[in-house]
């Protein structure tokens, strides 16, 4: 089985009509987008080591205690987006430009909805709350080191591909 070409599959379906473009070589190798991405790279380890201890958690909890089923859903859905944003990252990384954008899009989104939830009375319990919030402030700290303007200006929109018109048979 050839990975690479897999992972171009995966690059085509993720990425749409911009599955395919990547971004200068320049830019990718630039000093400034490597310091970037080891940032990003070291908060995803910690994102991870954050959500594999608050899955241990449940695990001690649940040995005296009933953990309920949403609990054991929300840590579930953590390790999966990690494990997904530690993908974007890599093909980022690799000078895609759709992985960057979704890796900047849901590292804006998804501290929302971590709060939004951990706001929600009685929805979980108090260390995940604070597990949430930790979740968020890291993804908070991806989404800064993105959004600056050598990143913005590295990982550029693609221009538009020109519409063809349709023909019109008579």
């Amino acid at each position: 089985m050839n990975v690479e070409r897999v992972l171009l599959e995966i690059d085509r379906l993720a990425g749409g009509r911009h599955g395919g473009h990547i971004i200068s070589e320049s830019m990718r190798t630039d000093p400034k987008t490597r310091r970037v991405f080891v940032a990003v790279t070291w908060l995803l380890a910690v994102e991870l080591v954050l959500a594999s201890a608050a899955l241990a958690v449940p695990v001690m909890l649940h040995m005296r205690h009933e953990v309920p089923w949403v609990v054991w859903m929300r840590l579930v859905v953590v390790l999966a987006m990690t494990v997904t944003l530690f993908y974007f990252a890599w093909r980022a990384q690799r000078g895609y430009y759709w992985a960057y954008s979704r890796l900047r899009l849901f590292s804006k989104i998804f501290p929302i909805v971590a709060l939004i939830t951990a706001a929600i009375p009685g929805l979980y319990p108090l260390w995940m709350v604070t597990e949430q919030i930790c979740f968020a402030l890291i993804l908070l700290g991806i989404a800064e080191y993105l959004s600056t303007d050598h990143m913005r200006e590295a990982y550029a929109r693609p221009p538009r591909a020109p519409r063809v018109p349709k023909r019109v048979y008579k």
